[in-house]
């Protein structure tokens, strides 16, 4: 049997497949490669102008995923759709429900800078105009036309009372009193008792008259006082409407194709006069909370809170990495003025779905799932199409403090969640909404399939991320170098790995050596440098490992041959660094039922999969050596110095060649370690870590006692396509110091390690007395035919048995 050779263990990429020296000469790729499934997702999603179409992105962390929606949105984002600026503005009817404006983008800013300048402009003017000497004539002559003519109307009933000999007395503003006179004397209560009962009459008589007579003219005086309130009030209007009603028209012109804002003009015109205090009064209180909220001096309520500010017409794409629920939604500040928290409209903050209304929010979903109330607060904005600033703290309390409740903001955003497909079911699973909601799947790839085509197109993904992360470019070598370690990355000779955040590092690192070699380009040499430095910083767990095998505390043989022992594989990982190992697995037989006792999975070191690997050998040496009698031989089988759990069924197959060896006696080979999977008719199964099984093995030989030309790896047929081997074994294999051998069936891994054929059945069952099946069909014949003696002998011992 051949062992393989050296293009079956490494696919280099050839050179004339890359048509370009450097990367400089590539046009770098606008979109992430090998992802056309996602990309037709996400393009069908995005295109969707129903509710609901919302993408959950699927794949493993580094794949590109957010990169790859940036870089669609980019060039791919509808134009048509126009992007608005948010405002907030006084509700002067219903203070705690603040009002929204939608402007286009750029005119939140413009709007809130025109109310700026217009109040600016009225601290100064209101002031001064109602200080001057024209307004304040005015004022003095209409309150002294009411005062005029409130005084004639009580010198009238005055000069009536005096007709009566009575007299009106007032007392305090709004206070009158009519006394009776005697003479120039009010009447004391002795000298009015002193009266005639007549006189007495007669006095209460016209005091009864005069009181109707105050009352009707206290009440004129009363209206009077409202003319004058009404008259003050247009007089107030008259002038402030000199002062702002053109300034106001102006702005009414400006914005007359937004109804809202010129409805929000209108409602500041007629709040003006009945808030002219403001103005009027020098408010210390307005300063202080202006300068503890970071806003200009000026009137509070007349500010314009620009939430959301785009600055061109271009979608907006949100990613929010602290998906909070303020970071989110939105939330109210306050602040504290003379021990009093105080908060307004215009200190409402926005969060990010304010910012992406109209365009993408991009988040992480696990970082969504774990915030508290976000989830279910998304789930209702894309539910109702709005967004509402409700206060955190109420939904946490109980208590019913005073809060604001801006009018909810229409909503209109696609979101896109990253996330791994644990998650993603989950979600799927135990959320009905979820499906409603996040419509549609963009499944990421974790690889490509390599072809002369997709190897250059890889060179222009590559020439993207040195573009990107402005890096030294790479020659056409260090390209093809990259390209092989990609396809080492994907475990296959004929696909290419997309981790992209894997590459990415690769290419940093290999600038970064590059660099300190002073170098123009990178080269092949800065790429292997890179790989190798990586793995020295992550190989300290198996140095110790090896050191173990180099001081003969771990025990392994690489020459010679052992009965019932054979070099097994497998693959450790520590931290995303994994590299191979030699593991001695031994089987012995005696005299039994024909079990095979696996002595890790009655010690419960054995997972699951490892003791169904052990079944389905028994299975098939039943098959092969107990199909018309009893087998008489049981063995037991272990991983020697194996003191962790042990899963996976790579190692079925040598445990397969070690019963053989202990059931044939013939010894095995120790310069052939093996792996491999097999199932119950004998046929090999492929195995996962193959190039670090075998690369394991090599250095194993390296350090007990060097290469010697016969040693090597049996490997499934299955894998050799996966092989990818470092350089050193695919030299040592071309020096033929090292070998890799494939096997599609046990009994072509049983004749290479035993060094005989197993074996083929004739028509009767019977295999060659030579061949390994053969001996142990032979021995265990003479097991039973020894044991049919016994019974007889028993039998001729005592006839009673029967």
């Amino acid at each position: 049997m051949k062992s393989l050779s050296l293009n079956q263990l490494y696919k280099a990429c050839v050179l004339k497949d890359l048509p370009f020296k450097t990367t400089r000469q590539l046009e770098p790729l606008a979109e992430i490669v090998g992802q056309n499934r996602a990309q037709a997702a996400v393009r069908f999603a995005l295109a969707m102008p129903h509710g609901g179409y919302n993408v959950y992105a699927v794949g493993r962390n580094g794949l590109g995923k957010r990169t790859m929606m940036l870089r669609y949105l980019e060039h791919h984002v509808d134009t048509d759709n126009q992007s608005h600026d948010w405002c907030y503005v006084a509700n002067f009817e219903e203070p705690r429900v603040p009002r929204m404006l939608r402007l286009p983008a750029g005119k939140g800013t413009e709007l809130k800078q025109d109310m700026e300048k217009l109040m600016g402009r009225l601290m100064k003017m209101i002031p001064q105009t109602f200080d001057s000497d024209s307004f304040l004539e005015r004022a003095e002559q209409l309150k002294n036309e009411y005062a005029k003519k409130q005084e004639d109307e009580l010198e009238k009933v005055a000069a009536q009372a005096k007709r009566k000999k009575v007299r009106l007395n007032i007392t305090t503003p709004g206070g009158y009193r009519l006394v009776a006179m005697n003479g120039d004397e009010a009447h004391t209560a002795e000298s009015f008792q002193a009266l005639t009962e007549e006189q007495r009459e007669k006095f209460e008589s016209d005091i009864n008259k005069l009181e109707k007579k105050l009352r009707h003219a206290l009440r004129k005086l009363a209206d009077w006082e409202q003319e004058y309130a009404e008259s003050q009030q247009a007089l107030n209007e008259e002038t402030l409407e000199g002062i702002s009603g053109h300034q106001i028209d102006e702005l009414v012109e400006k914005y007359r194709d937004q109804p809202d804002v010129v409805a929000y003009f209108e409602a500041v015109r007629k709040d003006l006069s009945e808030s002219l205090e403001i103005f009027l009064e020098d408010n210390e209180e307005q300063a202080a909370i202006a300068y503890a909220s970071l806003d200009k001096k000026m009137p509070r309520r007349y500010l314009v809170n620009v939430l959301v500010h785009q600055k061109t017409d271009e979608v907006p794409v949100v990613v929010e990495d602290n998906p909070t629920y303020h970071n989110l939604f939105g939330y109210v500040e306050s602040v504290t003025f003379k021990g009093t928290v105080f908060t307004d409209f215009s200190l409402i903050r926005p969060g990010s779905l304010h910012r992406a209304n109209g365009g993408y929010l991009l988040m992480d979903a696990i970082k969504v799932l774990e915030q508290p109330f976000v989830w279910d607060g998304i789930k209702r904005a894309l539910r109702s199409k709005s967004i509402q600033i409700n206060s955190l703290e109420r939904e946490l309390t109980l208590s019913g403090t005073i809060s604001l409740e801006p009018e909810e903001i229409p909503l209109d955003v696609k979101i896109v969640l990253f996330g791994d497909r644990e998650t993603w079911m989950l979600l799927q699973e135990y959320d009905p909404e979820f499906a409603e909601l996040f419509r549609v799947t963009a499944d990421f790839e974790n690889e490509m399939m390599r072809t002369d085509e997709s190897q250059l197109l890889y060179a222009k993904f590559i020439a993207s991320l040195v573009d990107e992360k402005k890096l030294l470019h790479c020659n056409n070598k260090a390209v093809a170098r990259i390209i092989e370690h990609s396809a080492r990355m994907a475990e296959h000779q004929d696909r290419l790995s997309l981790h992209a955040a894997d590459i990415a590092n690769l290419l940093r690192e290999s600038d970064y050596w590059a660099r300190q070699a002073g170098a123009r380009l990178i080269q092949n040499s800065h790429v292997d440098q890179a790989l190798e430095s990586a793995r020295y910083r992550s190989s300290r767990i198996r140095d110790q490992f090896y050191d173990s095998i180099r001081d003969g505390s771990t025990l392994v043989s690489t020459t010679g041959t052992c009965v019932g022992q054979v070099n097994a594989l497998s693959v450790l990982s520590t931290g995303g660094f994994e590299f191979g190992l030699s593991n001695r697995i031994t089987a012995t037989c005696y005299y039994g039922d024909g079990g095979v006792m696996d002595i890790e999975r009655d010690v419960k070191l054995g997972g699951n999969i490892h003791s169904k690997g052990v079944m389905i050998l028994s299975s098939w040496l039943s098959a092969h050596f107990a199909v018309t009698d009893p087998m008489h031989l049981s063995a037991s089988l272990t991983f020697e110095q194996n003191y962790g759990e042990v899963d996976g069924d790579s190692a079925s197959l040598a445990e397969m060649c070690a019963l053989v060896s202990a059931l044939s006696g013939l010894p095995v080979r120790q310069d052939l370690a093996i792996t491999g999977s097999v199932n119950q008719f004998g046929e090999v199964q492929p195995i996962g870590g193959v190039n670090e099984k075998v690369e394991g093995f090599y250095s194993t030989c390296k350090l007990t006692g060097g290469l010697t030309g016969t040693q090597g790896v049996i490997v499934p047929g299955t894998n050799v396509q996966n092989l990818m081997l470092d350089q050193d074994v695919v030299q040592a294999v071309r020096d033929g110091k090292f070998a890799v051998h494939s096997v599609t069936r046990a009994e072509e891994a049983i004749t290479l390690l035993l060094g005989k054929p197993a074996g083929k059945a004739d028509n009767k069952g019977r295999y060659p007395k030579q061949s390994v099946f053969g001996m142990i069909q032979q021995r265990l014949e003479k097991m039973r035919e020894h044991e049919r003696q016994e019974h007889a002998r028993d039998d001729h011992k005592d006839p009673s048995i029967h």
